[in-house]
């Protein structure tokens, strides 16, 4: 079953909203620049969802998606990019190439997003990334990521997420407070059937949002903005972001910075 599973089509449902996310990656940058942006690059792309969102939004729209990883990348071409017309299609370009490379296209948003980045452990490694996303972000360019944390976070814990036809799990299992270093696991459980684990799986450092502002700064960019997600009537993440220099304390939380040329 593990075979045949799907695993980045449950993925894509249970944990991403590409049209959502370039909405805010479009409504930032115009309420930053005053201006329309053309340019996104999407690093570690995976099956490059967000650039086939973004390139649907406007026909003069371009997107580059960068990924180390062959099988999401081909997973992209095969699924998604039919998806798109003849002309999105063209609008469209993807690289197998490594996010450090020099040769990267530039563009006027670079976003790194579901915590991708932080596979990269060391502060001198994340600043070379870092310095590397402004080399190749367009002059009146911005550079966007995520993060997330709270108590919750330093802990071991699976949770649940139930769905109409399948369950999705996340499940973090262990957390040393030395180096602020975790390992994650994604599982999935359509119903009636076992649960099938270890589909996807993350090695990260946790970092804090005073490290990446800091970084970001110290890379050349010149100003950096939290976007702090917002809670609904349940106290849960209602998708919503907005800049804010004090956030909420809460067991879990995620939150964009963007980090201007």
């Amino acid at each position: 079953m593990a075979k045949e599973f799907d695993k980045y089509s449950y993925y894509k449902e249970s944990v991403q909203n590409p049209e959502g996310d370039v909405d805010f990656y479009l409504k930032t940058y115009k309420q930053i620049r005053k201006k329309k942006p053309v340019s996104l690059r999407e690093d570690f792309c995976g099956t490059f969802a967000i650039s086939c969102a973004w390139v649907k939004l406007d026909k003069s729209f371009e997107a580059y998606a960068i990924d180390l990883d062959k099988e999401p990348l081909e997973y992209g071409k095969k699924n998604y990019l039919p998806q798109l017309k003849a002309e999105e299609q063209s609008r469209l370009h993807v690289y197998n190439k490594n996010v450090l490379d020099k040769k990267l296209p530039s563009t006027d948003i670079c976003v790194a997003v579901n915590f991708s980045y932080y596979l990269f452990k060391k502060r001198n490694e994340l600043l070379k990334y870092f310095k590397n996303a402004y080399e190749h972000v367009n002059k009146d360019g911005i550079f966007i990521i995520d993060c997330f944390g709270g108590g919750q976070c330093q802990a071991a814990i699976e949770e649940e997420t139930i769905h109409k036809d399948f369950s999705y799990y996340w499940d973090q299992v262990n957390f040393n407070p030395i180096t602020n270093e975790a390992e994650f696991y994604i599982h999935f459980k359509l119903k009636g059937q076992k649960k099938m684990e270890k589909l996807f799986y993350y090695d990260w450092r946790m970092w804090t949002i005073p490290e990446l502002r800091e970084i970001l700064i110290e890379a050349g960019f010149k100003k950096t903005t939290v976007y702090w997600e917002g809670t609904n009537s349940k106290g849960e993440g209602n998708g919503e972001f907005t800049p804010t220099e004090k956030g909420e304390e809460c067991d879990s939380w995620i939150a964009y910075v963007v980090a201007e040329k």
